[in-house]
């Protein structure tokens, strides 16, 4: 949709500014017009650059939770909801965001209302925070879920930066240390085997390993490249259909250690976002259900739709829990003391501390160990390399 830049004047004679997305410069003049502001000046946008769409377009999940917290304040302090879109659009650093929040204001202009607004743009806004939004409208609770919300965002974020943050420096040294170690066999190995077949001194069998590996690489190094890259590309492709990406998440919970990571988080996620839509207004096999959407794994999405159907059955969501082997006994017995007790928000408030605390703990011993494993293993790894080249210079020395 072409985007109009525009300069005008309010009421009080204030210059403002912006960007309008609308079909038509007509109908970017409609709809500054409807907000009282006399046009000076307007313009059609030029086209983004290829820079802008790929690095500044992209709204991610860390600007969706600076922009809810931001919004919970404004209507915390009682601003008016289109005096603080305009305040957020003409304050957003992203041009997609900026963009975004411009359309919305218009389309709130146009009679929408605020949930509408956000459901059209499913790319930035998921429909957990949609229908989140739906139910503030209905029960009159705007600035309270906003703030629920803003909460549950910047939990989340946290949560989920800090696992992948734990992988980043193991991945980095292991990634170093493979380029280091195919630069050593098929750069400086060939011109030490060309020395060592001269001279006639025994090899060791470790050094006719690394040397047979040298030249494999150097034959079908290539080979093995594409070969690597094209299974990349193929797993990808299959992990994203709906079986593949179904055993994908079934061994992302069976492997050790990180299994039982992936299992707390995913019980992280389950609680916190549940008692969120609760405490929201929303009713409780729509909660449900939007919980297993936005849960993030396939296995635990069915363990959560088996719970829709059996509340539907009127059974409780304990009992359809119990069930399952992916979700821990002390899950369903504190849900089960919510339901009989009334108190289902509070427990899965709980339960949402408990298992973030667990996660925290987790990613923290894990961060702990992989350093020193890493150390050893690189070690090893170098010990070898080192001993393969040394020891057949020694005994070439040692014939002298």
């Amino acid at each position: 949709m072409p985007s109009f830049e525009y300069k005008a004047r309010t009421k009080t004679g204030e210059i403002r500014s912006g960007i309008v997305e609308t079909s038509s410069q007509e109908a970017a003049l409609d709809a500054l017009h409807r907000n009282e502001l006399t046009v000076v000046a307007i313009h059609a946008q030029a086209g983004k650059s290829l820079f802008e769409v790929s690095f500044g377009g992209r709204v991610k999940q860390k600007d969706v939770v600076i922009l809810s917290r931001q919004l919970a304040t404004l209507f915390e302090a009682q601003i008016p909801v289109i005096q603080a879109l305009r305040t957020l659009a003409s304050d957003a650093s992203k041009p997609k965001l900026r963009l975004t929040l411009t359309a919305m204001i218009d389309d709130i202009n146009g009679g929408l209302a605020l949930s509408q607004a956000f459901a059209k743009h499913p790319e930035i806004f998921s429909s957990f925070y949609v229908n989140l939004i739906r139910a503030a409208e209905e029960s009159g609770k705007l600035q309270e879920v906003f703030i629920y919300l803003a909460d549950y965002l910047e939990r989340s974020y946290y949560l989920t930066t800090k696992a992948r943050n734990a992988m980043i420096y193991p991945a980095f040294v292991f990634g170093t240390f493979i380029v280091v170690m195919v630069l050593m066999l098929t750069v400086i190995m060939p011109r030490l085997t060309v020395i060592f077949e001269q001279s006639n001194v025994p090899i060791p069998f470790y050094t006719q390993a690394i040397i047979a590996l040298s030249l494999f690489l150097r034959q079908w190094g290539v080979v093995v490249l594409i070969a690597l890259i094209g299974g990349a590309i193929a797993l990808w492709r299959w992990v994203g259909t709906p079986k593949g990406k179904r055993m994908a998440h079934r061994l992302q919970l069976k492997v050790p250690v990180f299994g039982e990571l992936y299992q707390k988080l995913y019980m992280t996620r389950f609680a916190d976002n549940l008692r969120t839509l609760i405490v929201g207004g929303i009713p409780i096999i729509r909660a449900l259900t939007i919980t297993g959407d936005v849960v993030g794994n396939v296995i635990f999405q069915e363990v959560i739709q088996n719970a829709v159907e059996s509340v539907k059955g009127g059974n409780t969501i304990s009992a359809a829990l119990e069930r399952s082997p992916e979700v821990p006994i002390l899950v369903t017995q504190m849900i089960r003391t919510g339901e009989s007790s009334g108190r289902l928000d509070f427990i899965l408030g709980s339960i949402a501390r408990f298992y973030q605390k667990e996660v925290d703990s987790l990613v923290e011993n894990l961060v702990a160990l992989i350093e020193p494993i890493m150390i050893v293993l690189l070690g090893l790894g170098v010990g070898i390399l080192v001993a393969s080249v040394l020891v057949p210079i020694y005994n070439l020395i040692g014939s002298f």
